[in-house]
């Protein structure tokens, strides 16, 4: 720990400078404790922390390099803890968890480009395909996570990440090479794992107050992951086979399990161990130990025990301030599944359903997105890098100044108002543009409204994180499935639906529903 123990019952009186009244502070203070069970409100002013623990205590409390925010979790004196890391080695891993959380809705992407393919090789229809390589990849992705959080808790997050992502390797290079339906259906949810690891890693090194700005580059990898595939590879399927575009699949995932192998280290630290156990081994073979899991079964002893790990997600998952909010993301985001994977079938289709487009028309359709983001990253190094980044931050700050130098964890939410806006004229555009048959309201529409549910996004884990920071890996879990769950749903229902109804009333109802609970639960979260 990097606090000294003073004695418990050493007590000193000072008086508030505010209101000039007396208290007692005890010079006794676990900030480790403190840090989890004042959740949702932070003391983050230096001054204030004075006023919270006392002079003595405060004096000891590390902050920022500019002085200005006391850091949470307060870093060890220990070279191992990764919140004293160099920014270069916390960047390494970011990239490369940034680089992961890519690789599972790319994977099911790909049959979004292959479906005619995939169908014609197969003999079924293309209906088919779309539920085993869209509908059934994108329920699976929700459901595994629970499973994968689980075991980092006990086993860390490198060794679990590895494994999974070299088990999904194997079963993209056998869907690859799959001579029937059944053989290329098998999925066991092992692709899901960096959905719900980012969230760990970006807590593990980086103090509460960057992180929403390093969420904003995570949480990019799968929000933008959907669409790559369809663009990169509808014109790749156009000219070849199939089996190419899951090829290109299989050599993308096998670089990013490469760089996990020789570049990532194990960010999981035990802080509320007062005396941690030496390790056994050093150098290569410690790191090869902690890769493959030999470490961490070894520490799992001093961790939370089955018992607790089994039920962690339920403890979460019941509690207000994050069921609702959670019920509103999943509508946000599965929408926007829903939008990825039937949007193909509406640009394939023949008038009067669909634009009938190509297959170049198709792919380069779903370039839309993309240049979205690149316009939030992009023209964002001043545009969109500021709402996703400096909004985040000035709201935050504000946040602090306004509540005498303590962070409430609902002021992340107000990025949420920003977003619903753009998300109704984007849904309602791109409804217009389907049941008119415009390709530039389609375009138009498309983009904005990913804007949208990318700022919506950020914010919300951001939220659901300063909320629970002992159960960062449950939150990520419980988001990555609702999400999945919700588009998983939407796929099934929004192409009859808009053939029968018009797909401006489609998507209208749905921005409605969205808005619905954005206003009746976000203001009311302070409050639970």
């Amino acid at each position: 720990m990097a606090l000294e123990n003073v004695d418990s019952q050493q007590q000193q009186s000072e008086t508030k400078a505010d209101d000039s009244v007396e208290v007692d502070v005890t010079d006794e203070v676990d900030f480790v404790a403190y840090y989890e069970q004042a959740t949702g409100r932070l003391v983050v002013d230096p001054e204030q922390a004075k006023v919270e623990f006392g002079e003595v205590m405060a004096s000891r409390l590390k902050l920022s390099p500019d002085g200005s925010k006391v850091l949470w979790p307060q870093p060890a004196n220990d070279p191992n803890d990764p919140q004293n890391w160099t920014d270069f080695r916390k960047t390494v891993h970011l990239i490369i968890i940034t680089m992961s959380a890519v690789i599972p809705d790319f994977d099911s992407g790909i049959g979004i480009a292959s479906i005619f393919g995939l169908a014609q090789t197969y003999d079924t229809t293309s209906g088919v395909i779309n539920d085993l390589t869209s509908n059934w990849s994108i329920f699976l992705l929700g459901w595994g996570g629970i499973f994968w959080v689980m075991l980092m808790r006990r086993y860390g997050r490198l060794p679990v990440l590895f494994w999974s992502q070299l088990f999904a390797l194997a079963f993209l290079v056998g869907a690859t090479l799959a001579p029937n339906l059944a053989t290329f259906a098998a999925d066991c949810g092992f692709r899901t794992c960096p959905q719900v690891t980012g969230l760990y890693v970006v807590t593990d090194i980086f103090p509460f107050h960057l992180q929403a700005r390093k969420l904003n580059i995570w949480t990019s990898g799968f929000v933008i992951s959907p669409f790559l595939s369809p663009f990169v590879f509808g014109f790749l399927v156009a000219r070849a086979s199939w089996r190419w575009a899951y090829a290109i699949g299989s050599i993308y995932s096998a670089i990013v399990l490469c760089l996990i192998a020789f570049f990532m280290e194990e960010t999981m630290y035990d802080r509320r161990l007062v005396s941690k156990p030496p390790r056994t081994s050093t150098g290569l073979k410690y790191r090869f130990e902690t890769l493959i899991g030999v470490t961490g079964y070894r520490m799992a002893k001093y961790r939370p025990r089955w018992s607790e790990v089994l039920f962690a997600s339920l403890d979460v998952a019941w509690r207000p301030q994050f069921f609702f909010v959670v019920l509103f993301e999943a509508l946000v985001f599965g929408f926007s599944i829903g939008v990825n994977t039937t949007n193909v079938v509406f640009m394939g289709s023949p008038p009067p359903v669909g634009f009938g487009f190509s297959q170049y028309a198709v792919a380069g359709a779903y370039a839309t997105p993309i240049a979205s983001f690149f316009s939030i990253y992009k023209v964002a190094v001043f545009f969109g890098e500021f709402i996703g980044r400096y909004v985040n931050d000035f709201i935050m700050n504000l946040n602090i100044r306004k509540n005498g130098g303590f962070f409430e964890a609902e002021s992340r939410l107000w990025t949420c108002y920003l977003a619903m806006p753009l998300y109704i004229c984007g849904f309602l555009t791109l409804g217009a543009g389907i049941q008119n048959l415009s390709a530039a309201a389609l375009i138009m529409g498309w983009g904005i409204a990913f804007v949208a549910i990318t700022l919506n996004t950020v914010a919300v884990y951001a939220y659901c994180s300063d909320c629970f920071p002992r159960r960062a890996g449950e939150v990520s879990a419980l988001l990555n499935f609702a999400r999945s769950v919700g588009g998983f749903a939407v796929a099934y229902f929004q192409v009859p639906w808009a053939t029968q109804s018009g797909a401006l009333t489609v998507f209208g109802v749905e921005a409605a529903q969205v808005i619905l609970l954005d206003t009746l639960e976000v203001p009311d979260l302070p409050f639970l």
